[in-house]
């Protein structure tokens, strides 16, 4: 990406002399300290927050070779046209990211407190998908804007994604005063827990009701709403989005569908009181939407007083909940509550900056076969305040690429562009035979009279040329066998693709890429014909040399001494069996005082998460995905702790109650605190954990006051081993115990990587089982939860790629983007994103997720896959029955043959018609006239259904109003009395599904139906 904008005509400059350099103005942070609330964390990736700052705004990191620039402010000019210059210097970024992918690394703090934002480290409960648990980064090219003329970009969170500091210094705690905005854009939302920006939990917990202080915007209806269908301006106060006194609806909070930026304000603090207010942030002032008391204060005090923590978060929840997606610009946060008065003149001065839309942008692209064709529009938008004239659009393609419009390269539009017109061409783009991946470039020129030059913009999107060869169907396993596991690829071209060398990268959410499979050299795949892959028994763990007898494996199950294995391809007779390799543990994260430790090359010891299955002797891999390293274990020490205070501690004091500390020893060194509060300490002696139990005695007294719940942190004795690192490893670097592995009856004579396959014909529980056999095996799992499949050619283009996990729902870590790079050339990832959906798993042949018909693609992951369709009988059925009651009715139809039970109980049916969900049985006995029905469940049960109540002559049929469920069972509301009695056990139902012939066999409550079965190595059929 190359760019060179020079500033826009404002009016104000209209009558600056030539040659004068224009001062700066003021920044939001100028206003708030005026006001005597001063800003301690201003973030910006668009410009600078106060009017004399000069520092960096962010930092990207580049793919290609993971190094950094930071990105600061452009200088003011003084010709051809003044300029104050302090927005971002986008230029930079676009010379530094050209030809590759970049990745937003930091935000940094401009009020100098140094509460810069930072990769998200793992919540407990919702670790990130990137390495470590990190959450991932955004790109750093999805979000562009202009701001005063410049161009500019913004962080465009996806699920997944977020910054945190949890170390943060002089932020509000308890209920200190603050006042918190940003600026966001108005269309990039969706229901996933939570888009914040504000004060959280300094540890990635959910650590109580009024723990937090942020603004929200988005649709999650989990905890409250506001009027309409949303979007919503709300406050994350911690186990509550609010927008008011009550805790649901709020009809004073609109709902905002017009604004494509959004300034969100919530103040609060220093007594029972807080204010949420919002704003246009391209004109007009602000509207407060709510001022008062604290939410429930009047009845409890879960949110007055506050218990606010003093961290930093963006666009995810305090528990790390990253299910959320947003856009933002820039945000501040003070101590002090802000009058009224000076949020409007933040507001005013938000206005003025002048945020506008992109530039230029380009149509999205999809994959091109060899020779292929797409249009491509290429869009330009006059941001500035007066008509631009000649217009000229054109597109860049890579080598051996064409485009063309008109028949020509470029248009170029006679008639001026008035201010906030647009202009488009659309260009014929056509690939060239040879395969191969690059960037596609769209340019504007443009001249504004008064500027005296030509000026230009540019915006770059990613391109891919490959072979129509598809991951077709994939199944991550059966309840039964969670390791039987395939990958199916399908040459939907009309002619052979040959595969010699392509590989297969496997990511599992929150570990590091690692390479599944190489397809061997020679393997030519005919046009519809399939290449089947097939998860083997076990696989190594950890590389083998030529020469090895003995060999490390993720698994021992079904092995015995004298089977025979085939290790990649080398058949030997296993002499004896030890242990498995253990699960994947990591360098310890201090997530509250990180969140990385760097462990220098030349080291002998790591600190690790989890110690459990490391033995003296025995082996220890390092780093698997990235800088890999093989040791030998010569001490197994404790684990690392992260924990908190469970009493609070006084200044002078020389013993702590913890809330952990089993892995704690005498001579550890102690992180207490975050922040200005922050210090270390050494044990002397540990005692149990509790408030009221011994705890841990010091060897020096506290230097500060402690409350109860701060954070504590122990990096423990670790793990030691020889011989030293050879390279640097990080927090969140996967470490794994070996175990002993498998001794071989002769040595290996080649080489073998990590992950290669331990094929086991006797294996009949542990792996994929057929039919039919593979046409490969593989040796490393897939995440049956979340992760991505890519499929590389030989010159390393993705050819396809499949990225999954849970669905999108209003709550929190749902829908998470394992791989970014691979989820945005395979879907469009606006508002929740565009990933494959995994299926809940199944018995018997399970289910899967594939293209139907083979080989369709629309570079869509969210609709291009599909999977069978499955319920369950919660009811169970009879023999002879016509009708089953199911739990839901999705993807059912007329026609459609289903497969009900597994094993010995298989049976088959055909559908004669489908009607509603819903089977339970009612709780308690009902009397007639009552309009509230206690049931066992409520699977399927939706309002305004019809249901049927109990059997005989005491069945009935009524409208559902409302359900309620819970973990005892639930109610459901009807329309009208009931004009019967019912006792418990009695059936309720919705009108369930018809067969067409009777059932032949009778099937248990709980008994799975599905659509179909997975079809390895054959036309999906779904």
């Amino acid at each position: 990406m190359k760019i060179r904008i020079l500033a826009v005509l404002l009016p104000a400059l209209a009558l600056t002399l030539a040659g004068a350099t224009p001062p700066r103005q003021k920044g939001p942070c100028d206003i708030y300290g005026a006001a005597g609330t001063p800003c301690v964390a201003a973030h910006s990736t668009t410009r600078a927050l106060y009017g004399a700052y000069k520092g960096p705004l962010y930092q990207v990191k580049r793919a290609s070779d993971g190094k950094t620039l930071d990105i600061g402010v452009v200088p003011p000019t003084a010709s051809p046209v003044p300029d104050a210059g302090g927005v971002a210097d986008a230029a930079a970024q676009d010379a530094f990211c050209a030809n590759t992918l970049c990745v937003i690394n930091r935000i940094y703090d401009q009020s100098g407190k140094g509460n810069h934002l930072l990769q998200s480290p793992p919540g407990p409960l919702f670790p990130g998908p990137a390495k470590g648990g990190f959450d991932t980064q955004p790109v750093a090219d999805m979000a562009p804007i202009t701001i005063g003329g410049h161009k500019a970009y913004g962080v465009y969170i996806m699920p997944g994604m977020g910054f945190r500091n949890n170390d943060a210094r002089d932020l509000a705690i308890n209920d200190e005063p603050e006042g918190i905005y940003y600026v966001i854009d108005g269309t990039h939302y969706d229901s996933g827990c939570c888009f914040d920006y504000g004060n959280s939990s300094t540890n990635g917990r959910a650590v109580g009701t009024g723990t937090m202080e942020t603004t929200y915007f988005g649709t999650a209806t989990a905890w409250g709403s506001g009027a309409g269908p949303g979007p919503w301006i709300m406050a994350d106060l911690e186990a509550g989005l609010f927008s008011g006194y009550n805790a649901k609806q709020n009809s004073g909070d609109p709902t905002i569908d017009s604004w494509r930026f959004v300034t969100a304000v919530v103040d609060g603090g220093g007594g029972n009181r807080w204010d949420l207010r919002g704003g246009n942030a391209q004109k007009g002032g602000l509207t407060t939407f709510y001022s008062g008391i604290r939410p429930g204060s009047r009845t409890n005090n879960s949110y007055y007083p506050m218990h606010k923590q003093g961290a930093i978060l963006l666009g995810v929840g305090g528990d790390n909940g990253n299910g959320s997606a947003g856009t933002f610009y820039e945000g501040v946060m003070t101590t002090g509550y802000p009058t009224e008065a000076t949020t409007d003149a933040v507001q005013a001065n938000i206005v003025a900056a002048r945020y506008g839309v992109q530039r230029v942008r380009l149509s999205r692209v999809t994959t091109f076969t060899p020779g292929s064709t797409q249009n491509v529009t290429a869009t330009f938008t006059n941001v500035s305040e007066v008509p631009v004239t000649g217009v000229k659009l054109s597109l860049s393609v890579p080598a051996g690429w064409t485009a063309r419009v008109s028949g020509s390269v470029s248009k170029t539009f006679d008639a001026p562009v008035a201010p906030g017109a647009s202009v488009s061409a659309a260009f014929q783009v056509t690939s060239p035979s040879k395969t191969g991946a690059g960037f596609l470039t769209g340019k504007a020129e443009w001249s504004i009279p008064t500027a005296g030059r030509k000026q230009f913009d540019t915006i770059p999107t990613r391109v891919r040329n490959v072979l129509p060869v598809k991951i077709n169907e994939v199944r991550l396993g059966t309840t039964t066998n969670p390791t039987d596991q395939f990958i199916e690829l399908y040459n939907a071209g009309s002619s052979a693709a040959d595969l010699s060398n392509w590989t297969l990268v496997n990511t599992q959410s929150q570990w590091a890429p690692v390479r599944l499979a190489t397809i061997p050299a020679g393997t030519n795949l005919a046009s519809g014909a399939y290449y089947l892959l097939g998860l083997s028994g076990s696989g190594l763990a950890a590389p083998a040399a030529p020469g090895a007898t003995a060999v490390h494996v993720r698994s021992i199950t079904g092995l015995a001494p004298g089977d025979k294995v085939g290790i990649d391809g080398e058949t030997r007779t296993v002499a004896s069996i030890g242990t498995a390799a253990a699960a994947l543990t990591t360098v310890f994260e201090p997530v509250s005082t990180g969140p990385w430790l760097t462990i220098p090359a030349g080291s002998t010891n790591l600190p690790v998460t989890n110690a459990a299955g490391f033995a003296v002797g025995e082996k220890l891999g390092i780093d698997i995905g990235g800088n890999y390293e093989l040791a030998t274990v010569t001490a197994v020490g404790k684990a690392a702790t992260q924990t908190t205070l469970a009493a609070a501690s006084a200044a002078g004091a020389t013993n702590i109650k913890v809330a952990a500390s089993e892995n704690m020893t005498p001579g550890d060194t102690l992180t207490i605190g975050t922040g200005v509060r922050k210090e270390t300490a050494t044990v002397q002696s540990a005692g149990a954990s509790g408030a009221s139990e011994k705890g841990i005695d010091l060897a020096a007294p506290l230097k500060f006051d402690h409350m109860s719940g701060v954070d504590v942190s122990d990096v423990g004795t670790g793990i030691s081993f020889t011989p030293a690192t050879r390279l640097p490893h990080l927090s969140g670097d996967a470490v794994q115990a070996l175990g002993s592995g498998l001794t071989l009856d002769r040595p290996l004579t080649r080489s073998h990587e990590y992950g290669a396959a331990v094929v086991n014909a006797q294996a009949a529980t542990a792996g994929y089982q057929g039919p039919p056999a593979p046409n490969q095996w593989f040796g490393g799992t897939l995440s049956a939860k979340a992760g991505s499949i890519a499929l590389l050619d030989a010159a390393g283009s993705v050819v396809d790629a499949m990225v999954y996990g849970s669905q999108q729902s209003s709550s929190s870590g749902n829908g998470t983007i394992t791989s970014p790079e691979l989820a945005t050339i395979e879907g469009d990832q606006g508002k929740g994103g565009c990933i494959v959906v995994v299926p809940a798993p199944a018995g018997g042949a399970g289910r899967s997720r594939g293209r139907f018909p083979n080989g369709a693609d629309a570079d869509s992951n969210c609709t291009d896959f599909q999977t069978q369709a499955a319920a369950f009988l919660p009811l169970g059925a009879s023999a002879g029955a016509t009708n089953i009651k199911t739990g839901n009715v999705t993807g059912f139809a007329p026609g459609q043959k289903i497969l009900i039970d597994t094993g010995a109980n298989l049976e088959t049916a055909v559908i004669a018609t489908v009607g509603t969900a819903g089977a339970s049985t009612v709780r308690t006995d009902t009397s007639a006239g009552a309009t509230v029905l206690p049931v066992a469940g409520g699977m399927g049960f939706s309002a305004g259904q019809a249901i049927t109540i109990d059997s005989g002559a005491k069945q009935e049929t009524a409208v559902i109003v409302s359900t309620t469920f819970g973990r005892g069972g639930g109610a459901i509301t009807v329309s009208v009395p009931l004009t019967l009695a019912h006792t418990a056990g009695a059936q309720v139902s919705g009108t369930g599904i018809s067969l067409t012939a009777p059932l032949t066999m009778t099937h248990a409550g709980g008994t799975q139906i599905v659509s179909g079965v997975p079809t390895p190595g054959a036309p999906n059929q779904f």
